[in-house]
């Protein structure tokens, strides 16, 4: 490949419980980007003039995070002005997506360094909050889909009705989230990829505030079905309800950003890069079952790539809800121990634009820890599509 596009570092805030009260709740969700940027650049030693652009995730443009947050957050992380930046929505893959446009730019020869990043503040800027009470959709998408669109957790209740997954296996999916990935901050795996954030009262956030280590089935067996309502029940008359607020991810706060150069570019500046990009694929998929997309986006990348399933080592599926990984793994015959090993958005909650650079950042971290060569990531979003990356670790 005449420009391969390596990732050198990643990094992301703790993960913040996205709601009043939660850790980094006080802080503007600019400043929360702005915070990863300025790391990024103060690991790497890197002049941030020579940045070509910063493409951002976000997915609740609106509020505090409208007017391109990521042009925002980047003049507010002390960028000269001379350094551009976008914000583009993907639903929950947006910044996967970021990097996806920043590694393809750098191959085209168009991009030397891109900071590819995302971030969410589901606390001050509630889930929804850009539609406002008003129909995104639209006479012709509603005269397409005439029996109506649903929610991600309708359409997880769907998912979890065509595979027949129980309430049990969804339970019990959810607690192995919360243990390894509990188990995984006890043993310090997490340090590479977090820094932390200073708040306006000055408290010091370093530790992911989703994890809750003392989750059991039975604790989760307690909970109700969170989209149950009459209407819903109306509607769907033979569905047993099973997502609830314990086997789905948690609203959350959180920034995160990858620093993404061509190869030649980082061996000019003595960086030493971390793994290059393999292969990427975006699909999409039925908008009722909308997060079944990930299957599609996986076969496509394993058939771009002459691999197997069994060749990666290690799978990041997004835990939007238990039934995603669950559903994923089934159909693609991967090994559930390479599946999320220090567990996923369960546990480590889903900043929604932030979530795309944050699941690279653990995959790439683990790849090292194992010794493992190549690892997916994939991710289901809103409205039915899904990203697919493949990266493969580089020796140091």
């Amino acid at each position: 490949m005449s420009n391969e596009a390596v990732i050198v570092d990643i990094v992301r805030t703790p993960s913040g419980r996205g709601k009043p009260g939660g850790a980094l709740s006080t802080v503007h969700p600019a400043d929360l980007l702005a915070g990863v940027l300025t790391e990024l650049l103060n690991r790497n030693d890197l002049d941030p003039a020579i940045v070509d652009d910063v493409i951002g995730g976000c997915v609740s443009q609106v509020g505090e995070q409208s007017y391109n947050v990521t042009r925002t957050a980047l003049l507010s992380a002390g960028f000269p002005d001379s350094v551009p930046g976008t914000t583009i929505d993907r639903q929950c893959g947006s910044s996967q997506q970021a990097v996806t446009f920043a590694a393809q730019g750098i191959i085209a020869g168009s991009y030397d360094i891109v900071i590819a990043c995302g971030v969410e503040s589901m606390s001050r800027v509630p889930l929804g909050s850009s539609m406002s009470g008003q129909d995104p959709f639209g006479t012709l998408m509603h005269e397409r889909y005439p029996n109506g669109l649903v929610n991600q957790g309708i359409s997880a209740e769907l998912m979890n009705a065509q595979w027949g997954l129980s309430r049990h296996e969804l339970d019990a999916f959810a607690a192995r989230s919360h243990r390894l990935a509990a188990a995984a901050a006890q043993r310090g795996d997490f340090g590479r990829e977090i820094v932390g954030v200073t708040t306006p009262d000055g408290r010091f956030v370093t530790n992911d505030e989703t994890i809750r280590s003392a989750t059991s089935l039975e604790s989760l067996a307690g909970l109700k079905p969170a989209f149950h309502s009459d209407g819903a029940a109306a509607r769907f008359p033979d569905l047993q309800w099973h997502i609830t607020a314990g086997n789905s991810s948690p609203l959350t706060d959180g920034a995160s950003a990858a620093l993404i150069m061509s190869a030649e570019r980082a061996e000019q500046l003595g960086l030493t890069p971390r793994a290059r990009f393999h292969a990427f694929a975006v699909t999409g998929s039925d908008p009722l079952l909308m997060l079944t997309g990930v299957i599609p986006a996986t076969r496509r990348i394993l058939e771009r790539t002459g691999l197997s399933i069994d060749d990666i080592d290690t799978y990041e599926v997004n835990e939007a809800f238990a039934s995603v990984p669950l559903i994923w793994q089934r159909e693609l015959g991967a090994d559930p121990e390479r599946l999320n090993p220090r567990g996923g958005a369960i546990a480590l909650g889903h900043a929604l634009g932030s979530s795309g650079t944050r699941l690279l950042g653990t995959l790439l971290n683990e790849l090292e820890s194992s010794g493992g060569r190549f690892g997916l990531q994939t991710m289901c979003e809103g409205g039915g599509m899904a990203n697919a990356t493949l990266i493969e670790r580089l020796e140091p």
